[in-house]
C-alpha cells in the first residue's frame, strides 16, 4: 500500500432534500477542500470521487452515496480499490458534542451515537480510524435531535462556515502531510469562531 495516498471521506446524505443540513458538514469540508473551488467529482460505485494532490500527497476526496447509515460500504469499498491504509483514512463528521465551530481530529474512539461512524466501525471491524469532527453545537429540545441535525444551519452560523472549511482544510492537509501526532498537538487546541473552544488532550 502506497503512504503517499489517503481517502478523504466527508460523511453526509445524498439528496437535495439533505443538501446544506448539519449533517451534510462533511460533503461540504471535502468540496471545500480544491483550491481552485468544487473539483470534479465522478460519480461511482457507493460514492462521487475527486483526487487532488498536497505536495507529494495524492488525496482521494469521497462522498459516500449510501445515504449516512450505510457509509461504511462506501469507505470499505474505496479503501480496497485505491489500496488505502487503514492509518492513512479521514472521516469528517458532523458532531453534536462539541460546540458549533469547534473541529476536533481523533485517531480512534466510538461513534457517540452517530449512525455513520457506527456502520463505518462495523464494517471495518475497528474503531481505530482518524474522523475530524465538525462541531454542529446541540440546541435543540429533548426529543429534537433528529429535527435538528437533518436542519439548515442558522444565517449567523452559514456566515462562519467558509472560515471554518478553511480550517478544517489545513487540519486535512496537516494530517497528511505531518501526520495525526503532529496536527492534534498544532490544531486540538486552537480557537475557532467566536467564542473559542479549549479542548483537553483527552477530552471526549
Amino acid at each position: 500500500m502506497s503512504n503517499n495516498k489517503y481517502l478523504i471521506v466527508g460523511l453526509g446524505n445524498v439528496g437535495e432534500e439533505y443538501c446544506g443540513t448539519r449533517h451534510n458538514i462533511g460533503f461540504r469540508v471535502v468540496n471545500h477542500l480544491h483550491p481552485e473551488g468544487i473539483p470534479a467529482f465522478v460519480d461511482g460505485r457507493y460514492g462521487a470521487t475527486a483526487r487532488m494532490r498536497v505536495k507529494n500527497k495524492e488525496l482521494v476526496l469521497l462522498k459516500p452515496s449510501t445515504y449516512m447509515n450505510l457509509s461504511g460500504n462506501a469507505v470499505r469499498y474505496w479503501m480496497e480499490k485505491e489500496n488505502v491504509a487503514l492509518e492513512n483514512v479521514l472521516i469528517i463528521v458532523d458532531e453534536l458534542a462539541l460546540p458549533f465551530g469547534t473541529l476536533r481530529l481523533k485517531t480512534k474512539g466510538s461513534a457517540g451515537g452517530h449512525n455513520g461512524l457506527k456502520h463505518i466501525s462495523a464494517t471495518l471491524g475497528t474503531e481505530a480510524y482518524s474522523r475530524l469532527r465538525f462541531g454542529i453545537g446541540s440546541d435543540f429540545h429533548k426529543g429534537g435531535q433528529v429535527d435538528f441535525v437533518l436542519s439548515p444551519f442558522t444565517e449567523e452560523e452559514e456566515k462562519e462556515i467558509p472560515a471554518f472549511c478553511d480550517e478544517a482544510a489545513k487540519i486535512i492537509h496537516s494530517f497528511c502531510l505531518a501526520g495525526p501526532a503532529i496536527t492534534m498537538n498544532a490544531f486540538n487546541k486552537k480557537g475557532v469562531g467566536k467564542a473559542p473552544q479549549t479542548l483537553r488532550p483527552n477530552d471526549e
